[in-house]
């Protein structure tokens, strides 16, 4: 997950924090109307799987009143068998492992599918097709907030397979935002903290001071916000 809150602003680029938005399936929909469907997570890692369970819930109670949330389901295969295919630069094959999730949640009578990871929203285009129920679009809607929020020029963080890809820069381009991707050096770094660390629960303070500076220089290449891209780095 990534979320809508505008907030922080160390280093003076704003961050984009996607919790809200993800309970927003359409442009025009409400949180109120997303709140009444039966939720799908197609998990990847298992911490984001696991923020992206306890933000619906937590996220639900302004729309839905105390203790309330929707009926949600999670469904998640081996993060190995991600890494895989995204070694391997198998985008089919990791859509193929999205789709026995979304198969399994549609069993269960769920409405709608989220996936929490933003890396692997690089298979989309072999996913929609083919899949048995609507997703939410994870950079979809950041660009739509980032725009609602008067931002420019969008910095994307996230590990080295997201940040080389096209998923954010396309999804900001046809918002009419520009973006730009950290180098080389910093996307190697990112990449290590992310799954060396963060994917197991483990928040070292070097490596939070790591993302500020790279945050930093993207400010200073003229980013106006950032996108956590990758479920873990809020």
């Amino acid at each position: 997950m990534t979320s809508l809150k505008c907030a922080h602003r160390r280093h003076g680029a704003r961050i984009l924090d996607l919790r809200r938005a993800a309970l927003d399936c359409r442009p025009a929909s409400s949180v109120r109307t997303a709140m009444a469907l039966h939720l799908g997570i197609v998990a990847c890692s298992a911490e984001g799987a696991a923020l992206c369970y306890r933000t619906l819930c937590a996220e639900a109670a302004g729309a839905m009143g105390p203790h309330a949330h929707p009926e949600v389901s999670l469904h998640g295969l081996s993060l190995a068998d991600y890494v895989d295919c995204l070694e391997r630069g198998d985008l089919p094959g990791v859509a193929a492992l999205m789709l026995r999730s979304a198969g399994a949640l549609a069993a269960a009578g769920a409405d709608l599918l989220l996936c929490p990871d933003n890396t692997i929203h690089q298979a989309m285009p072999w996913v929609l097709p083919a899949s048995p129920l609507p997703w939410l679009h994870i950079a979809e809607a950041v660009a739509r907030e980032a725009r609602r929020c008067g931002y420019r020029r969008i910095g994307i963080t996230g590990t080295r397979w997201l940040v080389e890809s096209d998923v954010y820069p396309q999804a900001l381009s046809a918002q009419g935002l520009q973006w730009r991707r950290p180098p080389a050096e910093d996307r190697q770094a990112m990449g290590r903290i992310i799954m060396d660390e963060l994917v197991r629960g483990d928040f070292r303070p070097a490596s939070v001071e790591a993302f500020q500076q790279i945050i930093g220089r993207l400010r200073q290449d003229g980013c106006d916000a950032v996108v956590l891209g990758c479920t873990e780095i809020p």
